[in-house]
C-alpha cells in the first residue's frame, strides 16, 4: 500500500501529533515502564514526562488493579483491549470512571500503548443539569410556599405570641412551642426562596480575598479549634461572579467540612483550601454562543469520616441530607449557584478525605475601543496593572 502523496510532500512528526491530543497518551514497555507520555498524560499524571520515564506505572496503582488484566489481555492476545469505569486509585493517583484503551505495538514486543480517557467532568455536567433541573422545580414551590404558608405563618405565630403573654405555665410552654416552630418553618421557607431565578451580575472577585474572609468568619465561629491550612496559586486571575454568593458557597461548604469532622471526633481535624489554574475543561452552555473556559479551581477539602456512599450520587438534590438535624438543602443550593456563574461542581470521597472542587470562569472585562489622541489620533496602549491576586499560606 502506497502512501498519500500528501503524506510525502507535508512529513509531521508522530510526536508532534500526539502532543497535540488532549486525551492522554502513554507508551509502556515490556516492564511496565514509562517510555512516552504526551502533555495530556503528564497532567493526567500530575507528574512530568522526565518523572514518568523513571517510574513504573506499578509505582503509581496497586498491582491489584483491574488495569493491569487489560494489559496482560494486550499482551497476550496481541490485540486492542478496552475497559470501561476503572478506577486508579492510590496515595499518589486518584482517577474514577476511566475508560482505557490498550493496544500492542508490533515493533516494539511487549509494549503497550494506553490511551485514558476521563469522562469525569460529563458525568458531572450531566448530573448537575438533572440537579439544576430539581433546583428548578424547588424553586417553584418555594414561591407557592411564599404565598400559601408564610401569610398565615404570620397570623399563627401572632396568635402564639397573644397566648404566650395570657397563658398559664402549663399553656405557656405550647405557646412557646407554636411560637419556635412557626419561626422553624418560616426559616425554611425562606431557605427555599433562594432557589428563585435572579439574574446574576458578575464581576471580577478576588478568589484568595474571599477564602480568607471565609475562613477569618470560620474560625470565629463554627470552626474553632480546627485547624486550617491555605494553599493558595497567587498568580490566579480573577474569578467572573458574584462574590456575595460566592461567599456563600465556600461558607457552607467549609460549614459541612468542620461540622462532619466535630460530629465524628475526628483527631487533629483539618480543612484544606486551595486554589490552581487548571487546562483543559471547557463548558458548552445552552444558548451560549462559545465554550465557557473554566481553568480557575478551587477546593474545600477535611479528613473526616467521608460522605456515605449511599447518598453520594444524590449528594446536591434538594432534601437529601446525612444529618439528622440537616435540611438538605445547603449543597442543592451550592449547585445552584455555581451553575448559575456556569462552573462545575465536583466532589470525591472515602473514609479520611473528602474534597469538593469549584471550576469557574476567568472574568474578562468587556471589550472597549482604544482611547485616541485628539491631535494625531493614534491609538494610546496602557500597560495591564496586576492586583494582589492572593498569598501562600501554610
Amino acid at each position: 500500500m502506497t502512501r498519500p502523496a500528501f503524506a510525502e510532500a507535508n512529513p509531521i512528526a508522530p510526536a508532534a501529533l500526539l502532543g497535540a491530543l488532549a486525551v492522554p497518551v502513554a507508551l509502556l514497555d515490556a516492564g511496565g515502564r514509562f517510555r512516552y507520555a504526551n502533555p495530556a498524560a503528564e497532567q493526567f499524571f500530575g507528574l512530568s514526562d522526565t518523572q514518568l520515564g523513571q517510574i513504573r506505572l506499578l509505582d503509581l496503582v496497586p498491582p491489584d488493579n483491574p488495569i493491569f488484566q487489560l494489559i496482560a489481555q494486550v499482551r497476550e492476545r496481541g490485540i486492542t483491549v478496552v475497559d470501561h469505569d476503572l478506577n486508579l486509585e492510590s496515595p499518589r493517583l486518584t482517577r474514577r470512571g476511566i475508560t482505557v484503551h490498550g493496544a500492542p505495538l508490533p515493533e516494539e514486543p511487549g509494549s503497550v500503548v494506553l490511551v485514558l480517557q476521563d469522562f469525569s467532568a460529563a458525568r458531572t455536567l450531566d448530573r448537575q443539569l438533572s440537579f439544576r433541573g430539581a433546583a428548578r422545580s424547588v424553586a417553584g414551590l418555594a414561591a407557592t410556599l411564599a404565598h400559601e404558608v408564610k401569610n398565615p405563618l404570620s397570623g399563627i405565630r401572632g396568635a402564639a405570641q397573644l397566648l404566650e403573654n395570657s397563658a398559664g405555665e402549663a399553656d405557656r410552654e405550647l405557646a412557646v412551642l407554636i411560637r419556635e416552630e412557626a419561626d422553624r418553618i418560616r426559616a425554611l421557607v425562606e431557605r427555599m426562596e433562594a432557589f428563585g431565578e435572579r439574574p446574576l451580575r458578575c464581576e471580577a472577585v478576588n478568589i484568595h480575598r474571599v477564602l480568607e474572609h471565609v475562613r477569618r468568619l470560620a474560625q470565629s465561629g463554627f470552626a474553632a479549634g480546627i485547624r486550617f491550612q491555605e494553599l493558595y496559586d497567587p498568580s490566579l486571575p480573577p474569578v467572573a461572579g458574584h462574590r456575595d454568593q460566592i461567599v456563600q458557597v465556600l461558607l457552607n461548604l467549609v460549614k459541612n467540612a468542620a461540622e462532619a469532622l466535630v460530629e465524628a471526633k475526628t483527631p487533629h481535624g483539618e480543612i484544606v483550601l486551595a486554589t490552581a489554574y487548571q487546562q483543559g475543561i471547557r463548558l458548552a452552555a445552552p444558548g451560549a454562543a462559545r465554550a465557557l473556559h473554566l481553568p480557575l479551581l478551587v477546593s474545600v477539602r477535611d479528613n473526616g469520616p467521608g460522605i456515605p456512599e449511599d447518598i453520594r450520587p444524590h449528594l446536591f438534590e434538594p432534601f437529601v441530607t446525612s444529618r439528622v438535624a440537616g435540611s438538605g438543602l445547603g449543597l442543592a443550593l451550592v449547585a445552584k449557584i455555581i451553575g448559575d456563574h456556569g462552573g462545575l461542581i465536583e466532589v470525591e470521597s472515602r473514609p479520611g478525605r473528602t474534597e469538593f472542587r469549584l471550576h469557574l470562569p476567568i472574568f474578562a472585562p468587556p471589550e472597549t475601543p482604544p482611547e485616541r489622541d485628539a491631535i494625531s489620533g493614534d491609538a494610546i496602549s496602557g500597560d495591564v496593572i496586576s492586583g494582589d491576586f492572593g498569598r501562600v499560606r501554610a
